[in-house]
């Protein structure tokens, strides 16, 4: 078997090519597949579109081998043709080994925060602000930047740690003035702890440095070159048009950005190239399926996607579709247990049979691409987090108990299967009365009206439920 990590690199701007042009020329013929979205697996009949031989096998694959595709995992057993196409996508995917941190920045030195620093953040937040900024710290230190502008701030996580705890002057812009009120009043917060440190401590240093907000959209390269020019030493900037009029000709600069959604990350990287006071970026990029697309062909145009002359060569255009199956993390996939994998089927299954009858009874709500559900996730999260973290306190919605309540009911449904069917009958029905209250809210979240035909059981007939699947 071929090596994938010795066939395609980036060490030279040739083999990047060769690799863009190989993906391109593997994914076009698959434009159906990627463009394709799950919701519609009924609707559209997608089934249709996959090699037979590869539906007869693979419906009859346990669970666990199917979670694994997403990692080029196959089984000898298979069509050749569909170990081909798997092992084909592993060596064109990009590796995503986690890389160890004193190899790439030797000498970097991670602090835990304090819990003052850390008000507010869950684990993952805690961990990704404390690597990040003892990275960005060092190489402010190692390039002799002045100042560190975080882009897309947020509530200020980053730029407060490296304001008060690497002692950095921080500028941070988010376009939320939401997001500026409460990184404002945060800052004051930890001022006062630290100021009172200092005093009780080293009463020789003065007040600790607080990051600076500028609250504006960045839009444009322009405008984060010229947000980027501003002093850190002037007040909070609130008003766009300040913008441009305290322009410091001798400022050296690093743009840093957690979780910078979408263009911004794209905005960042052509500014670093740009802008000649900007002496490194830092940049955790996220919300790829957010890029902008579709200005191939407009002149000066300022897409996210794509960037490098390399891709608008080969002329590929992704789509939303593409874009949103991106975002799927293929090792999340692979940790998953057996019960996992099957819900997360089961949801799927259920949204794309929701669909059936969206088209059916309300073809209106189709063309406004609803998202339905996400109460639903933020349940499921919360549920997950006070599992995994039991220690932490989360804040509880306003159906918290009801994953619970419904998993429970679940278990007594399969537990009582083989017996009395008047019990089971009794179980089933309180079970689908919970269902219910959450799908309630779900459907006046997105304005779902009575549609008049109280009966919808024709639409699950058995004999129309075979013909839009007759392979499984």
């Amino acid at each position: 078997m071929e090596d994938c990590s010795q066939k395609y690199s980036c060490r030279t701007a040739k083999k990047t090519l060769e690799w863009i042009n190989a993906i391109v020329t593997f994914i076009k013929p698959y434009a159906f597949l990627t463009n394709a979205h799950v919701t519609n697996f009924f609707t559209h009949k997608l089934w249709q579109s996959i090699d037979p031989d590869w539906l007869h096998c693979l419906r009859n694959e346990p669970v666990q081998n199917l979670l694994l595709i997403p990692c080029g995992i196959i089984q000898e057993h298979w069509p050749a043709s569909l170990k081909e196409f798997v092992l084909d996508l592993k060596c064109l995917a990009f590796p995503r080994e986690q890389a160890h941190l004193n190899k790439l920045f030797p000498g970097v030195n991670v602090v835990s925060l304090n819990s003052v620093l850390a008000q507010g953040m869950n684990f993952k937040k805690k961990h990704e602000v404390e690597v990040l900024s003892a990275v960005v710290s060092s190489i402010a230190n190692s390039v002799g930047a002045q100042t560190i502008v975080d882009v897309g701030a947020g509530q200020g996580y980053l730029a407060q740690v490296l304001s008060f705890q690497y002692q950095h002057s921080v500028v941070a812009i988010d376009a939320c003035s939401h997001h500026g009120t409460v990184m404002e009043k945060r800052a004051e917060r930890i001022k006062k702890h630290y100021t009172a440190q200092m005093r009780k401590h080293y009463p020789e240093i003065g007040i600790p440095n607080v990051p600076k907000t500028i609250t504006s959209r960045v839009m444009s390269i322009d405008m984060l070159k010229a947000l980027t020019s501003m002093s850190p030493h002037i007040d909070n900037v609130k008003r766009p048009e300040l913008i441009g009029q305290v322009a410091d000709d001798k400022t050296s600069l690093i743009l840093a950005g957690l979780h910078a959604c979408g263009d911004l990350s794209v905005t960042m990287l052509k500014t670093f190239i740009e802008c000649k006071d900007v002496k490194a970026v830092v940049s955790i990029g996220c919300c790829y399926n957010l890029l902008s697309e579709g200005c191939l062909d407009i002149a000066g145009s300022q897409c996210g996607f794509p960037m490098s002359y390399g891709v608008k060569s080969a002329g590929i255009s992704l789509g939303k579709s593409s874009r949103d199956l991106a975002c799927q993390s293929a090792e999340r996939w692979r940790i998953l247990k057996e019960d996992a994998g099957l819900h997360n089927f089961e949801l799927h299954a259920f949204r794309a049979a929701f669909q059936m009858v969206l088209c059916k009874y309300y073809p209106e709500i189709i063309t406004s691409s609803p998202s339905i559900g996400r109460q639903g996730k933020v349940l499921r999260r919360q549920q997950q987090r006070r599992i995994l973290q039991s220690s932490i306190n989360c804040e509880e919605g306003k159906y918290s108990s009801m994953p619970e309540t419904i998993s429970h009911m679940q278990e007594l449904c399969l537990r009582h299967m083989s017996e009395s069917k008047t019990g089971t009958q009794c179980i089933l029905e309180s079970y689908i009365a919970l269902k219910l209250q959450l799908i309630l809210p779900f459907c006046s979240t997105e304005k779902l009206k009575e549609s008049g035909h109280r009966e919808k059981k024709s639409l699950w007939e058995l004999k129309e439920f075979i013909e839009c699947i007759p392979n499984y």
